[in-house]
């Protein structure tokens, strides 16, 4: 019954107008900044919220499901596996399921499961495990193609929260914020053998994930790591420099992935971190401005028009959602009692998700914040650190126990 439900619902979907459709294949969508490139969707809801398309019950996790041509690629943990399965994006009907043994336990009482977002390129998906180890399936079957246990090849210290650094796809090469001694602080992979193509520095592991940059016509791989921002470049590993940038305490993390602005990149932390804006060369940087305006935690703020939007603070008490002029580090408002959220950006409306699984339409502009919608759509009994996903018009949320499903269109079929 399940199923004739689900085809039902994928027939009646099908016959609705479309929107731009725009995969989501990675961390942070398809240009690596939470911004979506998809139009016509809504730009309120009833009261009564949006049309539920699916929901499941999913494994462990704290990592965002990535979608393909239709296909969703689930990375979680179920009991003592982690698993990646796809499903259809429409219907929730799983195609393929594949896993493996991890005995991965969280050093501060976390669950269990995969921090990073499975990566979606071609033929192939790539996985990276919360104890280090990295796979590579086939997009269609789920066959293993090569897989590596980096943790344990580059005796890479456990984290404190165990992997949490997305891979980036660059130039056929992985680049992994790998955080192993001896040089293996970042590596590259080739993507097609999974062979070490060059490895580099000694920075430990952090949260962020790299972003990769061309700027006065150098392809620059920039990595925020433990201890700062490097500059490398992702075709040898040639480290151009590091901006040092952390907290002064020991038990802190970077975790906001960079920002790209023009010939500039900005990084941003918690626990009296901060921000700090960089002009960027091959032989160096300028510091523009660094201050405690923008402290993001773990959720990397989204550049519009010339303004950061992101959430400041640390702990659930206190943290604001902030809008600071890029050029210049100015505050221009802040809105209070948002607690901590993650949020995209689409059709030129700000969708956020609080840690408690309730779900927000935003407009974010200079001028000031207004919150058009909001409804409750996650079991607040579970947190969720994990921004939504869009594709093709279908909003996806999660928490660490939940997948909802959410038609997003303007112009769905009316019953």
């Amino acid at each position: 019954m399940r199923t004739i439900i689900r085809v039902v619902c994928w027939m009646l979907l099908a016959t609705c107008g479309g929107v731009w459709a725009d995969d989501w294949p990675c961390f942070m969508g398809p240009t690596h900044d939470g911004v979506s490139a998809e139009t016509n969707l809504v730009t309120s809801w009833p009261e009564n919220g949006l049309p539920l398309v699916w929901k499941m019950d999913v494994g462990a996790s704290y990592s965002a499901p990535s979608v393909v041509n239709g296909a969703m690629f689930l990375f979680h943990r179920v009991r003592d596996e982690e698993v990646l399965e796809c499903l259809d994006a429409v219907t929730g009907a799983r195609r393929w399921k594949a896993a493996y043994l991890t005995d991965y336990v969280d050093r501060y009482g976390y669950n269990g499961g995969p921090r990073c977002t499975a990566l979606v390129a071609g033929d192939r998906v790539f996985t990276f495990g919360a104890a280090g180890k990295l796979c590579c399936f086939n997009v269609k079957t789920g066959a293993v193609i090569w897989q590596r246990q980096l943790n344990e090849e580059l005796n890479v210290p456990q984290n404190f929260f165990g992997v949490g650094s997305s891979p980036l796809l660059e130039g056929g090469r992985l680049i992994i914020n790998a955080g192993g001694p001896n040089g293996a602080g970042v590596v590259a992979l080739d993507c097609a053998t999974g062979k070490t193509v060059w490895q580099a520095t000694d920075e430990g592991a952090s949260y962020a994930s790299p972003m990769c940059a061309t700027i006065g016509g150098q392809r620059f791989a920039f990595v925020f790591g433990r201890g700062g921002l490097l500059a490398l470049d992702p075709v040898d590993g040639k480290v151009f420099w590091r901006f040092p940038f952390r907290s002064k305490l020991h038990e802190s993390v970077n975790a906001a992935s960079p920002v790209i602005t023009g010939d500039c990149v900005f990084v941003s932390a918690s626990y009296r971190t901060g921000g700090a804006l960089l002009r960027c060369r091959k032989d160096g940087y300028d510091v523009v401005w660094r201050d405690e305006v923008m402290s993001n935690h773990w959720a990397t703020s989204i550049l519009r028009d010339g303004y950061l939007y992101g959430f400041n603070g640390r702990h659930e008490e206190g943290t604001t959602l902030r809008c600071v002029e890029v050029a210049t580090g100015k505050l221009m408002w802040e809105q209070p009692k948002l607690t901590r959220c993650s949020m995209i950006y689409a059709n030129g409306h700000f969708i956020i998700l609080t840690e408690w699984g309730r779900l927000m339409l935003a407009r974010l502009k200079p001028q000031g914040c207004e919150i058009i919608c909001s409804a409750q759509v996650l079991n607040p009994e579970r947190p969720s650190y994990i921004a939504p996903v869009l594709s093709d018009g279908f909003l996806y949320v999660r928490n660490e126990r939940q997948l909802l499903c959410f038609d997003f269109r303007a112009n769905r079929k009316k019953n």
